[in-house]
């Protein structure tokens, strides 16, 4: 069995450079779907924590962990975007998170055993974006990011690590087969700059 025990592990593919060169001259667009994702990612673990939770009550105070920490996240990348005079404008939503969920499975436990995967590969991607952002970036930001790139890797082993505690029993053929999905979504074009999308067009 592969415990895909680090970033490198999980992902298929590493971060292309064009989508580097475009986080560099889009930072504003950068910072507020950031501070969206983080949003998100709070939601994510409210929304097993409700959905799950009364079979599986060991899972709620993990979870219960995870959200606020990301919403801490959000509330940080906020105050750096009101420091830098970044309007918090809406974005459209972006393929990634939506590319992943076509192959969310319909029937229990094995949905439940996908969002946990799913989920792992997007503090993953997350993680090993903030990696390569920091030796790019000004200082202030990069610090930032060298700051959530440990998080988001504890995050993605919380994921993982329940998807193989509660999940079904073919996680690593899951892990394989989003594996290859994902890696698909980030090397494929992609029309708009967002924080998870694909190399810029």
């Amino acid at each position: 069995m592969n415990t895909h025990a680090t970033v490198k592990e999980l992902l298929a593919c590493a971060t292309p450079k064009a989508w580097v060169k475009a986080a560099l001259v889009q930072q504003e667009v950068l910072l507020t779907d950031h501070a969206n994702c983080e949003k998100k990612a709070a939601a994510t673990a409210f929304n097993l924590m409700f959905r799950y939770g009364e079979r599986l009550p060991e899972m709620q105070e993990a979870l219960s962990k995870l959200a606020r920490e990301e919403l801490r996240h959000f509330e940080q990348v906020n105050r750096i975007m009101r420091r830098r005079g970044v309007p918090y404008l809406p974005l459209g939503p972006a393929r990634y998170a939506e590319g992943l969920r076509k192959h969310l499975r319909k029937k229990e436990p094995e949905r439940m055993t996908d969002l946990l995967v799913i989920g792992a590969f997007i503090e993953a991607r997350s993680c090993e974006r903030f990696e390569v952002l920091v030796p790019v970036l000004e200082e202030d930001l990069a610090g930032f990011y060298a700051g959530l790139h440990a998080a988001e890797a504890r995050h993605f082993r919380l994921y993982l690590g329940m998807a193989r505690k509660y999940g079904t029993g073919d996680v690593d053929e899951r892990v394989e087969a989003i594996a290859a999905a994902e890696a698909e979504l980030i090397r494929s074009e992609d029309k708009v700059f967002r924080f998870h999308s694909g190399v810029p067009v």
